[in-house]
């Protein structure tokens, strides 16, 4: 049986925060919709307080993340250990996309190092957190982060960067509205 925690404390929080890999699902209300899990690493993931937490969001190929989030808000993040202890820690909130300008995105981004890819802010509202075993995850060795999303940002350059959102960020597989 799983725990369910009554928020995030300082020793849960440490523990999210040292996650190296870590998942973000979300759905559209539309039932033929699809759903998207996403992973996210690098340093981006801050805990703000016992119900909230919030990443910087760096351009990728899609924006079904942000679409699902303007769309209806619903969203799980899912942290699981790999290492020898095993741990899995769900989230389960309200989130919102926090745009360049915004104080919270300011505050959010300023917590880590900068990035050329950086194009929002997810904030999530966390109404419930839990546990659970995590005895099915494999044990698996860190071999270090991917500079893939850096050195693809810094060859598109800033205008080149707003260009690829234009076409690949405006809308989601769904049709949805992404970036505006």
């Amino acid at each position: 049986m799983g725990k369910t925690y009554d928020g995030i404390d300082d020793d849960l929080a440490a523990w999210l925060t040292a996650q190296p890999l870590w998942f973000v699902a979300t759905a559209p209300l539309a039932a033929d919709g699809h759903v998207n899990v996403s992973p996210r690493g690098h340093d981006t993931f801050s805990v703000l307080g016992s119900h909230r937490v919030a990443w910087v969001d760096y351009t990728g190929s899609g924006i079904e993340t942000v679409a699902h989030l303007r769309e209806n808000g619903r969203i799980c993040l899912m942290f699981c250990s790999f290492d020898q202890r095993p741990k899995i820690v769900r989230l389960h909130g309200t989130g919102t996309v926090a745009l360049p300008g915004e104080p919270v995105y300011d505050e959010v981004v300023s917590r880590h190092p900068p990035h050329p890819s950086t194009r929002a802010v997810v904030v999530v509202d966390v109404e419930r957190v839990s546990a659970s075993c995590g005895f099915g995850v494999p044990v698996m060795d860190l071999m270090g982060e991917r500079d893939l999303l850096r050195l693809g940002a810094e060859k598109r350059g800033p205008d080149g960067l707003v260009a690829y959102r234009a076409d690949k960020n405006a809308v989601s597989i769904d049709g949805l509205p992404g970036m505006p």
